[in-house]
C-alpha cells in the first residue's frame, strides 16, 4: 500500500468516526499513526485530501464489484442474485462499515463540491453497470431501470441499517426476494 493509500484510508476512518469536522490534515496525521506535516505534504489542501478519499473509497468499491463478479459467473437465477447482493450488503455493514459511512458523509459534502461528485457518480456508474449486466444475464427486462431501483433499495437498506443497531447483522434476504419478485412481475 502506497503511503497515499494509507492517508486516504485514515481519512475514511477518521470521517466514520468524527465526519467531516473530524477530518483535518493534523487528525490523519494523527490517525495515520505518521509525523505531523506528512498529510499536507501529500494533499496540500483539505480539496486535495477529499479527493483522494473519494477516489481511494472508489477503488475500494472496485475490489467489492470484482469479488461480487467472481461469484456472478456460477449464478443462475433470481436465488443467486439474492445471495449475491445479501452478501455484498452484509460486506458493507460488516467489515466495511467505516467506507459506507465515510461514503455518506462525502456524498454530503458532493452536493456543495462538483468536483467530488464527479468522482461519486463515476464509481456508482460501476456499479450500476454490474448490477445492470447481473439482472439482464438472469432475464430481467428493462435491466437498467431495474438496476437503478434495486440499488435505491439496497442504499436505503444499507443506510437504515447503519442508523440502526450497528453490532446486528440482519437477514436481508427477505427483502432482497421480495423487491426481486417485484422484477420479475414488471
Amino acid at each position: 500500500m502506497s503511503r497515499r493509500q494509507e492517508i486516504a484510508d485514515a481519512a475514511i476512518g477518521l470521517l466514520a468516526a468524527e465526519g467531516m469536522r473530524g477530518l483535518t490534515h493534523r487528525a490523519v496525521d494523527r490517525a495515520a499513526e505518521l509525523p505531523e506535516g506528512s498529510t499536507s505534504y501529500y494533499f496540500r489542501t483539505r480539496q486535495a485530501l477529499l479527493q483522494a478519499t473519494v477516489e481511494r473509497l472508489a477503488d475500494h468499491t472496485a475490489a467489492d464489484l470484482a469479488a461480487l463478479q467472481e461469484r456472478a459467473p456460477s449464478m443462475t437465477g433470481a436465488d443467486d442474485l439474492v445471495e449475491a447482493a445479501a452478501w455484498l450488503l452484509g460486506q458493507w455493514l460488516t467489515t466495511s462499515r467505516d467506507r459506507q459511512l465515510a461514503r455518506y458523509e462525502l456524498s454530503l459534502e458532493a452536493t456543495r463540491r462538483p468536483e467530488l461528485r464527479e468522482t461519486l457518480l463515476a464509481g456508482g456508474a460501476r456499479v450500476r453497470a454490474l448490477i445492470t449486466r447481473l439482472l439482464a444475464d438472469s432475464g430481467v427486462p428493462d435491466a437498467d431501470v431495474w438496476a437503478r431501483d434495486l440499488i435505491a433499495y439496497g442504499d436505503g437498506l444499507l443506510l437504515d441499517h447503519l442508523l440502526s443497531d450497528p453490532g446486528e447483522l440482519p437477514d436481508l434476504r427477505p427483502k432482497i426476494r421480495a423487491l426481486l419478485a417485484t422484477v420479475g412481475e414488471g
